[in-house]
């Protein structure tokens, strides 16, 4: 079966999409509220700083926003989880980056005309006009920063996507219809899929419970996870980390095997 992700802006219509394709797959739904509130409670941090780290790129005082990128890791490590056992469709940011280099990852972007978005705004949260747009344009500026900051790419990109649908023009059960026959002709489970979700599952657990644990002063370390035997690739100027490191790295479970590579400092 297939893991669907739908990127959308707010009041786009993604989150109407992500539950008709839910019902008509028979698949597990998945939000981001609801994604973070599970890893909030599984890494300790907060929903909020979860959400800030999503949203938000470094302030001027963070330097180069490494906090922010250890909530991402943690992010990554709760979404890798969820779609283990296939069969999801997650709405919500980022999820098609988090989950790079799965093959049987469909990646939906979806769009609509922008006074469409400002109406429901206006609906929603009882600002005027002018305000639903300037409300509108500093979450896609905001979101946009983010992905520069954190994946290097530009969020509008279609390449980032399997499909781009423009509900102005297509239908919520048109594009759920069009979405469903996708994931179902094309985007089906392989034993290499399979083993690449499980290696993302353990990578990313380890990069968060490595960024999160305050005993780890220097986390700037490779982590490569392939059928649970892990190698940790090191400057020498984290020697010092290695050992806990390796020590956090054990008691996550799936992994079998632990090797150490150190090289010149930096």
């Amino acid at each position: 079966m297939a893991i669907i992700t739908i990127s959308r802006g707010i009041y786009t219509g993604g989150e109407a999409l992500a539950e008709c394709l839910s019902n008509e797959l028979g698949y597990r739904l998945v939000s981001r509220e609801e994604l973070l509130t599970d890893v909030a409670a599984e890494y300790g941090a907060s929903k909020e700083q979860l959400e800030s780290a999503l949203m938000h790129k470094p302030g001027f005082l963070e330097g180069r926003g490494q906090r922010r990128l250890h909530y991402i890791y943690c992010v990554q490590a709760g979404i890798a989880k969820v779609i283990q056992s296939d069969n999801v469709v997650y709405h919500g940011q980022a999820g098609h980056v988090l989950l790079k280099g799965i093959d049987h990852h469909l990646r939906v972007r979806v769009v609509t005309d922008m006074e469409h978005r400002i109406n429901a705004a206006m609906e929603l949260c009882s600002l005027t006009r002018e305000k639903a747009r300037e409300y509108l344009k500093e979450l896609d500026s905001q979101r946009d920063n983010w992905m520069r900051w954190v994946h290097g790419i530009d969020t509008s990109d279609p390449a980032l996507f399997d499909l781009v649908i423009n509900l102005e023009r297509i239908t919520i059960a048109g594009a759920c219809a069009l979405v469903a026959r996708t994931a179902t002709d094309h985007f089906r489970t392989t034993v290499e899929a399979q083993k690449a979700v499980d290696d993302l599952v353990l990578t990313s657990a380890i990069r968060a419970r490595i960024g999160i644990d305050p005993s780890i002063s220097d986390d700037r370390v490779d982590i490569a996870a392939q059928d649970g035997v892990v190698t940790i690739t090191a400057k020498a100027r984290a020697l010092a980390d290695v050992d806990r490191i390796r020590d956090v790295v054990q008691a996550i479970p799936g992994v079998r095997k632990v090797h150490s590579k150190i090289g010149p400092g930096s």
